[in-house]
């Protein structure tokens, strides 16, 4: 007899749009994946990439059960036997060397899965090492960076509300592409045509004319890592000419005048040559934001990963925060989510912290209890005390995602051990001597803890597993916390209070923090006749609205005098490295490597993983070199040509595009790519393979003040 088609309903979370996705499916085949119109947030908006679910499922590559390398390749391997390898080689490393020889390394995948989310903290502390590195300080730490100096919490991060706004600023970010990005906004290009419609309008800065840019009511191209002097200039201009308005905010904010002196020497008349933009333009586009009746500016990936990240996101922070524009309907806003992260946290005194120890070798301060990802892999080469020997790396490629990708090739070869949490063995996961893989995708359930709390509007959705994992197959909340108990119990110490995650699933953790959050059933007013908990989500398989974004402040600040700081002093210090960097040097060529690199996002990629999926990557070659018709003319470059890109630390050989649509002098290579090393067992991938555009970043360009990696303005050179 035929299985009945079944219809299963559940969050995408392959990027941080949340789109709600409606799978058809009979038994274990799926049928089909389309958007899910009856979700609230994302209103049946679907991307290519939620089709990738299916793949991953499916995927002859993907691994299910453990894998130990060998010198005859790999063989699979019980689990006990797994574990128990692994805990007696880290133990053993750490016995001999200290606790700081076991580094640790969690990607980006890890805030789009429930189970890793939870579980992974606990089993971080239980390693006890300041070797501690994740995907933040590759793109985001910056955000963090400037929300703790002026808001006292590294998560409070405020999102725009777009679908309010009548003046969308977007600085280095593409969200046409990436559907957002510290920016929960499902269907982003349906919202930005609402705001044109009811007579907004949206401007972008960026060094290319992006997908976002063509739709945008106007463009304008900006020197790669120069959108600190333009943020300077528009705050200077708001001084000058007297377009401040703070309106409620004024009484819980500090450092003003400290702000307006700061940003005196930096008009748009002084900044403009070396930004591209004229001073006329600067000038204008500042009064058309304060003009405005409601606007807001965002800056994104290309903001963060640059040289001067920090300060770009509080400039970001202050035009905002001195236009009236922070914290009101159409600006920049906190959200009230249901799993309040930044509540719960606030009341452990889990804000963030800085400086608290520093790396070995470049003596570079930790943020968030995470050192830079940058010095990682001189901190496996470099010899002496404290040097890592083992890492755990989980749901991370950093080979292809970090910088200096051959260099941390290197350094993953030269340890004395390794184990990776990971459905694939991958460009990283190649050098480990185990590989625990947990279940994936549609075989988990699902709560977006984190993209939740930086979404446009207050939601709540959980997702229930559409499939079964097989008795041998694992999940990864089950995976840390079996390595968490194993490593204990070699190394005993005493707990305070209830250890919650030995005694609570991640659905009945979910539930809890639920109950006890801003709309749960046992502390605030019923929503829709009864309050949030895990049964009012199973109830409501679409997802429940929480309304628009509401004024949080002062309440939500965890500064110490609960005040909003303007002009934190560590903040402000670093612009003398902007100005000595950018107006006093700009004209200096980096020996010789007279081209700027840029990356570039694509609606059918994210992390490196997802060129497995043969519908997400075929079609005309993505990876190639864009340049500008006047570079390559100089070079004798036509469009697919192959020619060579060389940077201080590496170099590629690839595809030239040539293309109005970057600005002269720059560059711009995908990242995610690479994928030709030897050992990886990914067959579409490397059918596909490309080059990693980490091959040629600099694991010693960094934003100087937040550790960040600095992807973006890298010097290169171009040849046939």
């Amino acid at each position: 007899m035929t299985e009945p088609i079944q219809t299963h309903y559940r969050t995408c979370n392959l990027c941080e749009a949340m789109c709600g996705i409606k799978i058809e499916h009979r038994g274990n085949e799926i049928l089909s994946i389309k958007g899910d119109e009856d979700d609230p947030f994302s209103k049946g908006h679907i991307c290519p990439k939620a089709t990738a679910l299916q793949d991953i499922y499916e995927d002859p590559d993907r691994l299910k059960y453990p894998v130990r390398r060998t010198v005859d390749g790999w063989e699979e391997i019980s689990w006990d036997d797994a574990f128990d390898e692994v805990v007696e080689n880290l133990t053993a490393i750490q016995a001999k060397y200290g606790r700081d020889a076991v580094g640790i390394y969690q990607g980006n995948p890890n805030v789009h899965n429930l189970g890793t989310m939870l579980f992974s903290p606990p089993f971080v502390r239980t390693l006890r090492t300041k070797n501690r590195f994740s995907a933040t300080s590759s793109d985001q730490l910056p955000h963090h960076f400037a929300a703790f100096f002026m808001f006292g919490h590294q998560l409070l991060l405020p999102v725009p509300d777009v679908d309010r706004t009548d003046f969308f600023l977007i600085l280095g970010a593409n969200p046409i592409a990436s559907n957002g990005s510290i920016m929960t906004a499902g269907g982003i290009g349906n919202r930005l045509k609402d705001l044109q419609r009811r007579g907004g309008k949206f401007v972008v800065i960026d060094p290319r004319y992006t997908e976002t840019a063509k739709r945008a009511d106007a463009h304008h191209f900006i020197k790669p890592g120069t959108d600190a002097l333009l943020l300077l200039a528009m705050i200077c201009t708001v001084f000058e000419e007297d377009l401040v308005d703070l309106g409620r905010l004024e009484p819980f904010l500090t450092q003003l005048d400290t702000l307006q002196d700061a940003v005196k020497d930096f008009s748009p008349e002084s900044v403009a040559s070396v930004t591209g933009i004229s001073a006329e333009t600067i000038r204008e586009l500042t009064r058309e934001f304060t003009n405005a009746k409601t606007a807001v500016a965002y800056g994104r990936i290309g903001l963060s990963t640059q040289a001067y990240g920090g300060v770009c996101n509080w400039l970001i922070n202050s035009l905002n925060i001195l236009t009236g524009n922070f914290d009101e309907a159409g600006g920049a806003m906190f959200t009230r989510p249901a799993f309040d992260l930044v509540g719960i946290t606030s009341l452990t005194g889990q804000v963030g912290n800085y400086d608290r120890w520093r790396s070995r070798v470049r003596d570079l301060p930790a943020f968030g209890g995470e050192l830079p990802s940058s010095v990682m892999a001189e901190e496996m080469l470099t010899e002496g005390d404290g040097q890592i020997k083992a890492i755990v790396t989980v749901a991370g490629n950093p080979v292809l995602s970090a910088s200096n990708g051959e260099q941390l090739d290197q350094a993953f070869e030269s340890l004395d051990f390794m184990v990776s949490i990971d459905i694939y063995i991958n460009e990283t996961t190649r050098h480990a001597n185990i590989i625990l893989p947990p279940t994936t995708g549609l075989e988990t359930e699902h709560y977006d803890l984190v993209f939740h709390y930086l979404a446009i509007r207050n939601t709540a959705k959980y997702s229930p597993a559409l499939f079964d994992k097989d008795d041998n197959q694992r999940h990864d909340y089950e995976i840390l916390s079996e390595l968490r108990a194993r490593m204990d119990a070699k190394n005993p110490r005493p707990t305070r209070g209830k250890d919650w995650f030995k005694r609570l699933s991640p659905r009945k953790f979910v539930d809890m923090m639920l109950r006890t959050g801003p709309y749960g059933a046992w502390l605030y007013p019923p929503v829709e006749g009864q309050g949030i908990n895990i049964h009012t989500l199973d109830n409501n398989p679409h997802g429940v609205d929480l309304g628009a974004l509401v004024p949080m402040l002062p309440d939500r600040l965890v500064t110490d005098d609960r005040k909003i700081h303007l002009a934190p002093d560590i903040l402000v210090k670093d612009l003398d490295r902007v100005r000595d960097d950018l107006l006093e040097k700009s004209s200096a060529q980096a020996d010789g490597y007279d081209l700027h690199l840029i990356g570039r996002r694509h609606l059918r990629s994210n992390n490196s993983w997802m060129h497995n999926s043969r519908r997400l990557v075929r079609g005309k070659n993505r990876c190639t070199v864009m340049m500008h018709p006047d570079d390559a003319e100089q070079r004798q470059i036509d469009s697919g040509d192959m020619v060579t890109v060389k940077s201080r630390v590496g170099e590629v050989y690839v595809e030239a595009e040539v293309t109005d649509q970057i600005m002269s002098g720059v560059v711009s290579i995908p990242h995610g790519w690479g994928h030709h090393r030897e050992g990886i067992q990914m067959e579409v991938a490397s059918e596909y393979a490309g080059v990693s555009v980490n091959d040629l970043t600099d694991d010693q360009r960094i934003d100087q003040l937040t550790g960040n990696a600095a992807f973006n303005g890298v010097p290169v050179l171009i040849f046939k």
